[in-house]
């Protein structure tokens, strides 16, 4: 890397996994992309698409919040959500500025360029595709789930994942972003509905088999009941190949700290539990793998440490 040069750093995601990722690279000397899911159909988000007929801005709004560097309370404001109102109720302040924005400049991608610019947004957010686009599953058992967020509920197992309309296109930047990129990390998430629509867009899948870059992939901590239930690493590493080629990771990142008893016991009730890390079948795939104490052990829940792991992502490109 020269000195003159910053490194290019793209991350890809979505869910409550990437802002965490986000807040912690955005402190480092590095030219940061996001590039954001927008498959989301539930809540706030479900019903701005539906009346709208925009891309779902809810994973949009989380990355703006992540990378913001504004006044706290504007971000309070940006990140609140309505409890009462007749139509207001459950809509978040900043979906519904997200949807004036692209109404006023006509064009989604250009109105999360606007409020970044409001906000003070360290880095770039793109959406992966400008266009509405609807998740379905193909179970195990050959029945299809529509809906992103019908998909972990149906509790069966998951074949695949696809998006209709087709073709949809990426965001043109969103792939030149990859194509430029020095190092490309796909975040954790909930795998099937949050990471897997970015990725099996064609346009994304050959950037991705193509870039120069480093493909990471930062693996869950935690199982999630109705995507990975029983999951290990190389599970989710096989679920990534299955749908985009086996070529494109290069390497893994993986907690290796113990997990405390009584937070294993509380993800429990949910059905999830801590994800087995079996090294030898991530070896024998022919993945580097990164391993460190990335967890935050200051909450109750179970969260990346934002800091831990954008110092460890950072080594990964000093050594390259």
């Amino acid at each position: 890397m020269s000195k003159q040069k910053l490194p290019r750093v793209v991350v890809i995601g979505g869910g409550t996994g990437m802002p965490v990722l986000l807040r912690g690279l955005k402190n480092l000397p590095i030219e940061l992309t996001a590039l954001v899911t927008v498959a989301d159909d539930g809540g706030s988000t479900g019903r701005i698409r539906n009346e709208m007929a925009i891309p779902a801005p809810g994973d949009i709004r989380n990355v703006i919040a992540a990378l913001s560097d504004a006044e706290p309370m504007l971000l309070e404001l940006f990140q609140h959500r309505f409890s009462e109102g007749n139509g207001l109720s459950g809509h978040s302040m900043g979906n519904l500025l997200l949807a004036a924005m692209t109404s006023v400049t006509g064009n989604f991608n250009t109105g999360i360029k606007e409020i970044s610019r409001v906000l003070n947004v360290k880095g770039k957010i793109y959406p992966i595709s400008n266009e509405n686009m609807s998740l379905h599953a193909e179970m195990e058992d050959g029945t299809i789930v529509s809906g992103e967020s019908s998909i972990p509920l149906s509790n069966k197992r998951i074949k695949r994942v696809f998006i209709r309309p087709q073709p949809v296109k990426p965001l043109p930047n969103a792939v030149r972003a990859i194509d430029a990129a020095d190092l490309v990390v796909i975040s954790p998430g909930s795998l099937y509905t949050s990471i897997m629509p970015n990725l099996i867009i064609p346009q994304v899948k050959e950037a991705l088999r193509d870039t120069k870059a480093k493909v990471v992939y930062v693996c869950n901590v935690m199982t999630q009941a109705g995507e990975t239930t029983g999951y290990s690493a190389s599970d989710h590493v096989r679920a990534i190949s299955d749908h985009i080629g086996s070529e494109c990771l290069d390497a893994i990142v993986v907690n290796n700290e113990v997990i405390d008893k009584s937070i294993r016991a509380v993800y429990a009730e949910e059905n999830a539990e801590p994800v087995e890390y079996d090294m030898e079948r991530l070896i024998d795939m022919g993945l580097e793998i990164i391993e460190g104490d990335i967890i935050d052990h200051t909450q109750f829940m179970l969260r990346h440490d934002n800091n831990k792991i954008a110092k460890l992502l950072y080594s990964v490109m000093e050594n390259r």
